[in-house]
């Protein structure tokens, strides 16, 4: 189960990233609440898990599917430039996160 919750945790990361980009700055209400709420659901799972899972597993996992949710969000609707060095990023990231796993296997 902590392994969902951490799952859980990231996936409202990339939530509260896109919604606080919407926001304008905090100027439009409903995707400020949105992001206050995502973050603050995200925070909570995240500190389920870390009962269970060690802190530097729990957290670099967590920041890692946000960032590559944040990248993929980014270049697909919001038009962002994708680039060879920024592909080779988001595949570097994610090869990080599946070495973390197995290092604890």
């Amino acid at each position: 189960m902590p392994w969902l919750y951490l799952l859980i945790a990231g996936l409202l990361e990339i939530v509260w990233a896109y919604t606080m980009k919407q926001s304008y700055g905090f100027t439009r209400l409903i995707p400020s609440l949105i992001t206050i709420f995502a973050m603050m659901a995200s925070f909570w799972l995240l500190a389920i898990a870390m009962r269970s899972i060690p802190l530097g597993m729990a957290y670099t996992i967590w920041t890692g599917i946000g960032s590559v949710g944040a990248f993929l969000i980014g270049v697909l609707w919001l038009a962002e430039p994708v680039n060879a060095l920024r592909v080779i990023a988001a595949v570097l990231i994610i090869m990080g996160l599946i070495l973390m796993k197995l290092s604890s296997l």
